[in-house]
């Protein structure tokens, strides 16, 4: 089935969006490691398709009608409520595969599938029960989630009626999917400072899109407009745990693994492209490139192991919880992650050369997307912070992280 998606004429400057409702529900991937091999499956498929859906203010619309075919949208529910477990601490490392093997095939899709996945498992820590089985409901039938939190100018806000119900007024930017995506989690301040999370059923409260807002360097199919969500009114339903519950860490900081996991899917890919190129020119033998080769090897498995290490403290972490030496842990797996990438572009420039950087070639779309999606907010005070909590812990090396 096609992906719910804005009719083309509604999409300006602060307009509102019409859209189209999903209805077909399919049949879930019977476990974690059946979503892991489905994506890895659907790779080469989207890589394919991304320079058809690179367009500026487009969306990946038949990319993500093949993640819904394949169960992947439905992946990281619990299996009784129709989804693979996919979110279960102990199903962590093919979570995180899953999200490599789709940012391998496109950035673009894995940026708005890990929002996606993102919105899921915050619906399902701090929903009520009724919540959790509508909103599973809500994926079955087809319906695109996504989190949006970047505060715009003017910010959102949640005003409560007589009637009990809630007026929203604001806005947000880097809204990815904007105008697909029908059930966006949101943060909203409420009038005695504390921030509330909602999802909003944006099929019958349609925001107003400003997609002038996006012009950006890469990540272009990701329609990440602002999105004014001004006027529009939600019920108690549709409010989502209570106040603060957004930023409660771990959960907050830990979840920066998973577009760590997308990132360096990007980066397998341009590791393979630059293999491919080398092979088809014939520029295997040269000892300089076969020296590149082998520090790109070294990097990208070294992300790999970020990964394994990553899913095996949050197993350990759902035992014996340690929110502080959690939100340290990812943010190193971040960090980590971040410089891997770094390091694998120029020495893929230096690889191709001028001519690998050319269109039709990948090497121009990959750099630009992965160059942007780079810039998750506050780097370096996430190193910081894996400092302060290497300064205030007495252990030593070897079991600061695994205890």
């Amino acid at each position: 089935m096609p992906v719910p998606e804005i009719f083309a004429s509604t999409v300006g400057s602060a307009s509102s969006a019409s859209l189209k409702k999903p209805s077909l529900q399919h049949p879930p991937l019977p476990s974690g490691k059946a979503a892991e091999e489905a994506a890895a499956a659907l790779a080469p498929r989207l890589f394919a398709q991304a320079p058809h859906s690179d367009q500026e203010g487009g969306f990946p619309t038949e990319e993500f009608g093949w993640l819904r075919e394949t169960g992947l949208l439905t992946a990281a529910l619990p299996i009784e409520l129709g989804g693979s477990g996919l979110g279960e601490p102990a199903q962590a490392l093919s979570l995180l595969r899953t999200l490599r093997h789709i940012g391998r095939g496109n950035l673009a899709v894995g940026r708005v599938f890990e929002g996606h996945v993102n919105a899921l498992l915050l619906m399902q820590r701090f929903g009520r029960p009724q919540q959790v089985a509508h909103w599973a409901e809500m994926a079955q039938k087809g319906h695109l989630f996504g989190v949006w939190n970047t505060e715009a100018h003017d910010g959102v806000t949640l005003e409560p009626l007589e009637n009990g119900r809630y007026r929203l007024q604001g806005s947000k930017t880097f809204g990815s999917g904007a105008g697909h995506v029908t059930r966006p989690l949101l943060t909203a301040k409420l009038p005695d400072g504390g921030w509330q999370m909602l999802i909003l059923p944006a099929t019958e409260q349609t925001p107003a899109l400003d997609a002038s807002f996006w012009r950006p360097l890469g990540m272009r199919a990701t329609a990440s407009f602002r999105v004014d969500f001004t006027g529009l009114e939600v019920g108690s339903d549709d409010l989502l745990g209570h106040p603060g519950d957004y930023y409660r860490q771990p959960w907050f900081s830990g979840g920066a693994t998973r577009f760590a996991a997308v990132q360096l899917g990007a980066a397998e890919a341009i590791f393979d492209e630059t293999r491919r190129f080398l092979n088809a020119l014939g520029r295997t033998d040269d000892p300089y490139q076969r020296q590149r080769l082998g520090e790109m090897a070294l990097l990208v498995e070294s992300g790999n192991h970020w990964l394994q290490a990553a899913a095996t403290h949050e197993a350990r972490a759902a035992d014996t919880p340690n929110p502080e030496a959690s939100v340290a842990h990812a943010n190193m797996v971040r960090t980590a992650i971040e410089e891997i990438c770094l390091r694998v572009l120029p020495l893929a420039e230096r690889c191709v050369g001028a001519r690998g950087l050319l269109r039709p070639e990948p090497f121009e779309r990959l750099h630009r997307d992965l160059t942007h999606y780079l810039r998750q907010p506050a780097p370096d005070a996430a190193q910081a912070d894996v400092g302060r909590f290497a300064l205030q812990n007495p252990q030593l090396a070897y079991r600061l992280w695994h205890e």
